[in-house]
């Protein structure tokens, strides 16, 4: 017989799911910053990785579900379990789908909280059940965005304090640098 999962810490008998949806193209410190931060909040987290075509993205779908399910496999979760999961409908849909009742969303600056506030509030219209939590990205963090290590790398320039070791080398192949 399967073992019930524990709830989070200071929820009695409770079991929270949560969805941390992003692009992730290429997977940075700082998502993994608030991945590393949302499994203390979840007894179980979703890493939904969008299609999001008109991104443009630099690598395929299931190339960003890898990188993140590598760079995920050698973290401290908490306990919590994590999972990478490819989606392409309405978040909205894609939550209730996985049983979830939390969206995190990670916040830099006050630029991503005015798109990020916009978006919740349309989240709540569609699904008042679903709440979400924002997390501010640590100090180290803050400044790090995937469209900017994308322009960095491009250019030749060293993006090895932005993301992790193995990414900075598939981002450098996708680059063909050396």
């Amino acid at each position: 017989m399967a073992k019930k999962p524990q709830a989070a810490a200071g929820q009695k008998g409770r079991y929270r799911v949560g969805v941390y949806p992003g692009t992730f193209d290429p997977v940075t410190n700082g998502h993994l910053d608030i991945i590393g931060r949302a499994v203390k909040v979840v007894d179980r987290l979703v890493v939904a990785v969008a299609v999001n075509v008109g991104k443009g993205p630099l690598f395929s779908l299931k190339e960003r579900v890898a990188m993140c399910e590598q760079e995920i496999d050698g973290m401290k979760l908490n306990g919590t379990i994590v999972s990478v999961v490819p989606f392409e409908t309405l978040l909205m849909d894609f939550v209730t789908g996985q049983g979830a009742d939390l969206i995190i969303r990670g916040l830099r600056a006050v630029s991503d909280f005015e798109y990020e506030f916009q978006m919740a509030g349309m989240n709540t219209r569609l699904n008042p059940k679903v709440e979400t939590m924002f997390l501010m990205a640590s100090e180290r963090n803050q400044f790090i965005a995937s469209r900017f290590v994308k322009e960095i790398a491009q250019l030749g320039g060293d993006i090895s304090s932005f993301v992790p070791a193995a990414v900075n080398r598939r981002v450098r192949q996708k680059y063909k640098l050396k």
